[in-house]
């Protein structure tokens, strides 16, 4: 027990001193997760090998919670419409990237089937630390970080083909004995004599693998759909707030046993189970309930990463394994800028999708330790793949700085830059994020909402994304990103543009395509009002009506008003308005200037005289009924 609280000790103290360090020092978190276990275990010990082996089974639970939480933010209708991505990006990648590194190691002398499987090792990349990554500095939703998540996302399911045809590659040279002298992997020996694993598939044919297989996966889906709903509401009566958690801990860890016991890879399954709870009402829910140990985790496993470092075999050949860190990082590099270029990216998407995905992942690590396993890795090779994977963890936070710097560059060059790729539509569309449009945008939100942002400065959209809100760069006026957004399903329409013309010009071309769209916007003043009224607008708000109206209202309170007579001053005059406005507008010709439209004008002073006798007379009425009741 003593040892366990000592553990505990070393790996929080651990991260409570050099996270927020490297967080201060603009180096990101995983690097300094990185940095903290390469001090607690190589340098100074605290940490054995053994030990961050152990702790990287426990912590690679992070990964699979991290995929939920991703599945949980993902809407099916955007997975499918990344199908070609999936299979364009992701699959060139793996297949380029692996037949690249195969046709290296066989150059080098190793057996053909050495090669085919450092090609599948080296192939895929880091989920944990890229998309960590990504989400901290807020460009999962640029077109280079959903390019990036699409790659990851397929390297992930491409991981089940991997770890069946592994098996086939092992070669006679590594076989091994067992102790009644039959031929075996090494491997098997001493797994025999472990704990045995539960498994649904032992023994069945390969139809029934099959079977086994797609079973699991249906139960997924049936029980995300039908289950989760009744069993929510069930846990929802005991009204405490750890039963969430529980239920939220269940369904990660009950989906990753599934998929383990029919050979699938829990990370794939828990996406899945998200993706189907993406449009659930208790998807909120479960993504705060498994966010504190998502985080904890993937923290533990990057510190296991680094704590797992054998320095001495680095100190031994530094030049080989450094030199072989960079030109596999390098490599890929260089295939991944050329399919971004054949896919037809951004320049700046392009330098974020190559640098951030030039690693190799800790699903490559998996698979040398299932290789070694398999005899398919003699053991000397093996170390040294575990030893490359690590190192290029450990550089990965290092290109992602490179990244920033190239993005500032470029954007400081490039003054027309192209519309976002809108892949996500809401039912509430709010074109233009100023000062006016960020204050409806959080209120809904804050409210339960999800929104599409659209807005043509890209400097206001990358510092939404800073603080954490999603939004999409290009021009609100223009038609194919309009319904791009969603424009033909959409319930409301939020236009809070800084130009009255182009205000005017979308509320027109949005109520024409969509007369029952509900239409919000912005107006400048008076005038601008009149025109989105014949443009068809539902609710008109002038950007400094109401909070002209609560100054008016403290200088009645500083002059003797009661706050009560003041908030009814105010509220008449508010009402007022609105009326004097329907009426205005139907007198308001934009052909004639408003100073010699005589109508106009006598209409407007008769509406005000009107309005300040009634207004009195209100007043005086409230006063008297409240002595009266006195």
């Amino acid at each position: 027990m003593q040892g366990l609280l000592i553990s505990a000790v070393v790996y929080l103290g651990a991260m409570v001193i050099a996270v927020p360090l490297a967080r201060r020092l603009g180096l990101g978190s995983v690097l300094g997760y990185l940095l903290a276990g390469m001090v607690i275990g190589p340098l100074l010990g605290l940490v054995q090998h053994s030990e961050s082996e152990d702790l990287m089974h426990f912590a690679e639970f992070g990964v699979v919670m991290m995929l939920f939480v991703i599945g949980l933010e993902l809407d099916p209708r955007a997975l499918w419409e990344m199908r070609h991505k999936l299979m364009g990006l992701g699959g060139l990648q793996i297949l380029i990237t692996g037949a690249a590194i195969a046709a290296a190691a066989t150059w080098a002398g190793l057996a053909w089937q050495t090669g085919v499987a450092l090609g599948m090792i080296l192939s895929l990349s880091s989920t944990a630390v890229v998309l960590q990554t990504l989400t901290e500095k807020q460009l999962i939703h640029t077109g280079g970080g959903r390019a990036a998540f699409s790659v990851l996302l397929m390297q992930d399911i491409a991981v089940i083909p991997m770890l069946a045809l592994m098996p086939l590659l092992a070669t006679q040279s590594q076989l091994s004995l067992n102790t009644d002298g039959s031929i075996a992997r090494a491997g098997e020996a001493t797994a025999a004599h472990g704990q045995e694993a539960l498994s649904l598939v032992d023994g069945l044919p390969a139809w029934g693998v099959t079977l086994a297989t797609l079973g699991a996966v249906a139960a997924i889906i049936l029980a995300g759909v039908y289950l989760t709903r009744p069993v929510f509401r069930y846990i929802h009566a005991a009204n405490m707030r750890e039963i969430y958690t529980a239920v939220a801990l269940l369904i990660v860890i009950g989906i990753a046993l599934l998929m383990t016991a029919v050979g699938l890879s829990p990370a794939l399954g828990t996406f899945l189970a998200g993706v189907v709870l993406a449009n659930s009402e208790f998807r909120h829910e479960l993504e705060s309930s498994i966010e504190p140990f998502k985080g904890l985790l993937l923290g533990l496993f990057f510190i296991a990463v680094g704590a797992g470092i054998n320095f001495t075999l680095l100190f031994r050949e530094p030049v080989l394994i450094v030199g072989l860190t960079i030109l596999l990082m390098v490599s890929k590099g260089v295939i991944l800028y050329a399919i971004g270029r054949l896919f037809k990216l951004r320049q700046r998407d392009q330098w974020l999708f190559t640098l951030s995905l030039a690693q190799a992942g800790e699903f490559g690590m998996v698979l040398t330790t299932f290789s070694l396993q398999q005899s398919v890795l003699a053991p000397y090779l093996g170390q040294r793949v575990l030893l490359i994977i690590a190192l290029s963890l450990l550089f990965t936070p290092l290109f992602f700085m490179l990244q920033d710097y190239l993005r500032a560059k470029l954007s400081e060059r490039s003054e027309d830059q192209p519309d976002d790729h809108i892949d996500d539509q809401q039912a509430i569309i709010i074109a233009g994020i100023g000062r006016f449009g960020q204050v409806v945008n959080r209120l809904v939100q804050a409210s339960g909402f999800h929104t599409t942002v659209l807005d043509h400065d890209l400097k206001t959209i990358q510092l939404m994304r800073k603080f954490g809100f999603k939004g999409f760069f290009g021009d609100p006026t223009r038609p194919e990103l309009l319904h791009a957004a969603g424009l033909d399903t959409a319930r409301v329409l939020v236009v809070a543009l800084d130009d009255p013309g182009a205000c005017t010009q979308l509320v027109s071309y949005a109520r024409h395509r969509r007369p029952d769209l509900f239409i919000i916007v912005r107006a400048r003043d008076r005038i601008h009002v009149y025109d989105l009224y014949k443009a068809g607008a539902d609710k008109i708000v002038r950007e400094m009506f109401d909070s002209s109206l609560r100054a008016g209202r403290y200088v009645l309170e500083e002059m003797g008003f009661s706050e009560y007579d003041a908030a009814e001053a105010e509220a008449a005059y508010y009402q007022h308005d609105r009326e004097a406005l329907r009426t205005l507008a139907e007198l308001w010709d934009p052909a004639i200037p408003t100073s010699e439209n005589s109508a106009y004008i006598e209409r407007s002073k008769t509406l005000d005289k009107d309005f300040e006798a009634a207004l009195i007379s209100h007043l005086e009425e409230k006063r008297a009924s409240r002595e009266g009741g006195k």
